[in-house]
């Protein structure tokens, strides 16, 4: 018997660890429950009930294949050895099969895992599923990581121009196990089930992820590059939550944007090339996560900026939190988040400098609030964008370049669409004033809207002090755009 342990991969067609298995003989399914890791990592009740929605419609997939699912509970990933080597006795396992997930806790449990089931004689097999490249396998002449995306994309388009990276077809049905699968449970307790609206907004299911795949690729993707940074324009594949559950996998989303574009990477559709730059920035991060660890350990990618003085200030990250900055887009960027679970990918790079420059909080304060409501939470993907934004991580923004919100929104939102949609109570104004209440005066008992928290030529310029006193520095006069 072979053993499939499900985690970030729920999906039938090109699952590497799934394939791999049902190749070498009959194959049983698992997946584990775990509350108490899942708070500890921040995850957001809108993922985990979406992974458990995609976990049912899976098992209802691998049961025509007389493939059973079963659900063990391990509360904490410390428990994971344990119930996985009772299960490989239980079925008398030959060899337990995982794809490869990434970060220090994932890591240290499937070394452990692996050590637990040796023990007893089943073999454990690890593959390369949710990443083009293993990390530690795209490096600098020197040998070491790339620190820059420009270089790392260069040797990933070399590398994929010699071996595009083959999709691998779902398992055949195989003979009935006896063994029957486990009722996936509909709620975990700690995590409260999401209104129904966001339910409708993230469908579950592949036939869904491969749905939005085609649809992108046939319709949006010739234009992704002009109206992507565009929060009320559909320029996005939403795609996202899929890929961080594993509904779907890159390499699918790779060969859809190349057969767009006559199989080119680096040339060709401008929209197709820009599109899989975002899956190559996804893969970065992810090796950025496997080759310096500290990003896992909520430390700074820069070390120098770990002496950054972040300021206490808990009323006004609450206001941020709270979407009542006084600032529109803003606000209607936290609102947006709040209400869907997901956040236009502009939009996180303007509330994090807001939250990091203007309001000089610590990025992790945004980092641990974004995985709490996200439902495409990822960790390497929301550190890196959070240090990116920050000025203290790889490949970052330089700290004197800092977003100024009221010249974003009317350069990404200059109708006011975004802003009247997500903050009604502004539908009145004009597309001018919309964007800074504050500059009315007397409007505010009219619009109920409060004034800003922040001055943003004064924060502008705490944060540039701040970042100039750090032992080591770049010298500029700053740049707001």
């Amino acid at each position: 018997m072979q053993l499939i342990w499900l985690r970030s991969d729920l999906r039938l067609h090109d699952n590497t660890a799934l394939a791999a298995a049902a190749a070498r003989g009959p194959s049983v399914t698992v997946y584990l429950i775990s509350p108490e890791q899942w708070l500890a990592h921040d995850d957001a009740a809108c993922k985990v009930d979406f992974w458990l929605r995609n976990l049912s419609l899976l098992s209802q997939a691998l049961n025509h294949l007389n493939i059973p699912l079963l659900i063990r509970r391990a509360p904490h990933w410390d428990d994971a050895p344990g119930v996985l080597a009772r299960l490989c006795r239980e079925l008398k396992a030959q060899a337990l099969h995982v794809n490869e997930e990434y970060g220090i806790h994932e890591s240290r449990r499937d070394l452990a895992v692996a050590r637990a089931v040796e023990a007893q004689g089943c073999t454990f097999h690890s593959y390369l599923d949710q990443l083009l490249f293993k990390p530690g396998s795209v490096l600098t002449k020197t040998g070491t990581c790339f620190q820059v995306f420009s270089q790392f994309r260069k040797v990933c388009y070399s590398r994929l121009h010699g071996s595009l990276p083959n999709l691998i077809a779902a398992p055949n049905a195989q003979a009935a196990t006896g063994i029957n699968p486990d009722p996936v449970p509909s709620q975990v307790e700690g995590f409260a089930t999401p209104d129904e609206p966001v339910r409708q907004l993230w469908p579950a299911g592949e036939a869904e992820a491969r749905r939005r795949l085609e649809t992108f690729a046939d319709q949006q993707i010739d234009y992704y590059q002009s109206e992507r940074d565009f929060p009320a324009r559909p320029g996005t594949s939403q795609l996202s939550a899929y890929l961080a559950a594993g509904v779907i996998s890159p390499r699918q989303c790779l060969h859809a944007a190349l057969q767009t574009n006559q199989g080119e990477f680096d040339s060709g559709n401008v929209g197709a090339v820009t599109w899989i730059n975002e899956l190559l920035w996804r893969e970065f991060y992810k090796h950025i996560l496997v080759g310096y660890p500290r990003v896992s350990r909520h430390r700074a990618f820069r070390p120098e900026t770990e002496a950054l003085a972040w300021r206490d200030a808990p009323e006004e990250l609450a206001a941020w939190k709270e979407a009542r900055t006084g600032l529109p887009i803003i606000d209607a960027a936290m609102r947006q988040l709040l209400e869907t679970g997901w956040m236009h990918n502009r939009l996180r790079m303007v509330v994090a400098m807001f939250l990091t420059k203007n309001l000089l909080i610590d990025w992790r304060e945004g980092e641990r609030f974004f995985m709490q409501h996200l439902i495409d939470g990822d960790l390497a993907a929301n550190n890196g964008g959070w240090q990116w934004s920050s000025s203290t991580g790889t490949d970052s923004a330089p700290y004197f370049r800092i977003f100024n919100p009221l010249s974003q929104s009317a350069k990404f939102d200059a109708d006011g669409l975004f802003i009247k949609h997500w903050m009604p109570e502004l539908a009145g104004l004009n597309k001018k004033d919309i964007h800074n209440p504050a500059a009315m005066g007397g409007l505010f008992g009219v619009a109920n809207y409060p004034l800003p928290i922040v001055n943003l030529s004064t924060s502008r310029e705490r944060a540039l002090a701040a970042f100039k006193n750090l032992p080591s520095r770049l010298d500029a006069g700053g740049v707001y755009e």
